[in-house]
């Protein structure tokens, strides 16, 4: 790199970073990134992971694209492919009865009448009515500066459902599930665990959970039908297509090129110290890295002391272990019979007390509560992905297939650590699997497991934290666009909207950072 001045420099090349450069070299600035990995997207990546099948490509870290706004594509005029999962869920029991659900509404109904209730069926019409009224509602909200939650609710939320919208983003995801009169605790469990609790360093009766359910159920992208998408090629595919606009709008990116420090003179941002000493001057420094580490790249005392005080009260470790593996072939779940649909594209929910007599949601906070004391749980929730059925790209020359336990929720620090714990607990973790599929154990190929420390490491995210702040953190209280410190933003995943790849973070920290500037010129 030959630079030594920009207009504006962003720190880190994730999807929130790249979509600011897009937006920022097209407003005719003169954009560099940085970013300290040697490949860009930062959580959002194509790799080929695992030793023992290299040539097999598998998401990394994020595995499916389902929040990010139609808008925002059209506003940046950008095609990401991607490829519909019908169907979507699985849920497997280890001893017969599932559900296995996509578009089709009249089969999911039929098996949740066979295999649960008809109360069930009535519980499920009217949430998901109610889902996706709020997600029509609140949908303009997601590319406009954050309003405290009442206020959101009474701009953007419909009369009638003000009060459930304030009350689902402040309150958990268990009260919000239990207003509905589910009469299976299996189907309570697995909304709980997979829109609720997904990421969050929280159980399932704490308060803002049900924030990140509504956040998870926000998925409007065409053909979606509300549900989340493959993106083909890899989650990788979406790095590369934003990385690609940016370079053709003028935009200047330097994988590998680590920031050590951020400068301030007079009050004010002048640029940038890269860890090999050398120095870029600009008069606007982006954070796209996560916010703690935006943060610790400030001089001390430059940033208001309240934003300080805020983000440290809410900073949480990461609770996610993803166990990504390197299948030979296909598992078989002994509850499907034969001639079913292929489960396989679908999120497969392997959950704590699903056998026969069991208490799903009991299992569950049981499962907090042994991570809030440092123990991995004995039975935690799993949500298992194969993507290579619906996305054979994926697969190398001998046909293997990428998979991905995600595990929710560990410890970030287990009593012992994870050195000596981890290897047993992957073992543990597959004998999971093979109470719902048989044989699983004798298809994998490769392991390469990554701890929350795991994802620290190899993403550069402060804690491990998937959301980089806890997404029971909401609207205005999570990192500010605009940090205080004159010249200095924020826009990844820590500001508003939430955690997860939606790239509305990028676009309205651009759009603070064109107004600012506009209004500097007027004087």
């Amino acid at each position: 790199m030959t630079t030594s001045r920009a207009d504006v420099i962003i720190v880190g090349a994730g999807h929130n970073g790249l979509v600011s450069a897009i937006l920022l070299a097209r407003a005719g600035l003169d954009v560099v990134v940085l970013e300290a990995s040697d490949v860009i997207g930062g959580a959002a990546r194509t790799e080929t992971p695992f030793p023992r099948v290299p040539g097999l490509r598998h998401s990394t870290g994020s595995y499916l694209l389902g929040l990010m706004p139609p808008e925002l594509l059209r506003t940046l005029d950008v095609d990401i492919p991607v490829l519909c999962r019908d169907p979507h869920y699985f849920l497997p029991t280890p001893d017969g009865p599932y559900l296995l659900f996509g578009r089709d509404r009249a089969s999911t109904r039929a098996q949740m009448t066979a295999f649960f209730s008809a109360a069930d069926v009535a519980a499920d019409d009217a949430m998901q009515a109610e889902l996706a009224a709020l997600r029509d509602d609140l949908a303009p909200a997601w590319l406009a500066p954050p309003l405290p939650v009442e206020e959101t609710a009474d701009r953007y939320i419909r009369p009638a459902l003000r009060t459930a919208f304030t009350d689902l983003v402040r309150g958990s995801v268990a009260d919000y599930l239990a207003r509905f009169g589910f009469a299976s605790e299996l189907l309570v469990s697995m909304y709980a665990v997979t829109d609720g609790l997904s990421g969050l360093n929280a159980g399932p009766d704490d308060p803002g959970t049900g924030h990140n359910f509504l956040v998870h159920n926000m998925c409007r992208l065409p053909g979606a039908d509300g549900t989340w998408m493959i993106a083909e090629g890899g989650m990788g595919t979406v790095s590369a297509t934003f990385a690609a606009a940016a370079r053709a709008a003028g935009a200047k990116i330097f994988p590998g090129t680590a920031v050590s420090a951020i400068s301030v003179d007079g009050g004010a941002v002048s640029g940038v110290t890269l860890a090999d000493g050398r120095s870029v001057a600009a008069p606007v420094v982006l954070g796209a890295c996560d916010p703690y580490r935006l943060m610790s790249l400030v001089p001390p005392g430059a940033l208001p002391s309240s934003l300080v005080t805020g983000m440290e009260a809410v900073r949480r470790p990461g609770t996610t272990l993803k166990v990504n593996l390197a299948l030979s072939g296909l598992p078989e779940f002994s509850c499907l019979p034969t001639g079913s649909p292929s489960p396989f594209g679908a999120t497969i929910h392997l959950l704590p007390g699903s056998a026969a007599g069991g208490t799903p949601m009991r299992a569950l906070r049981e499962m907090w509560d042994s991570v809030v004391a440092g123990e991995l749980p004995a039975e935690p929730t799993i949500e298992w992905y194969l993507h290579t059925t619906v996305d054979p790209s994926l697969q190398d020359a001998g046909g293997h297939h990428s998979s991905a336990l995600f595990v929710q929720s560990v410890p970030y620090a287990p009593a012992g650590g994870w050195d000596a714990a981890l290897p047993s607990y992957v073992e543990r973790l597959l004998d999971i699997c093979e109470a719902y599929a048989p044989g699983t154990r004798d298809l994998v190929a490769d392991v390469v497991p990554l701890t929350p420390p795991g994802i620290e490491a190899h993403f550069g995210i402060t804690g491990g934290h998937i959301h980089h702040v806890d997404n029971t953190v909401s609207f205005t209280d999570r990192m500010p666009y605009a940090t205080g410190l004159d010249g200095l933003y924020a826009g990844s995943a820590g500001t508003f909207p939430a955690g997860s790849v939606i790239g509305a973070a990028g676009h309205n920290a651009a759009q603070a950072i064109l107004a600012d500037l506009a209004v500097r010129s007027s004087r």
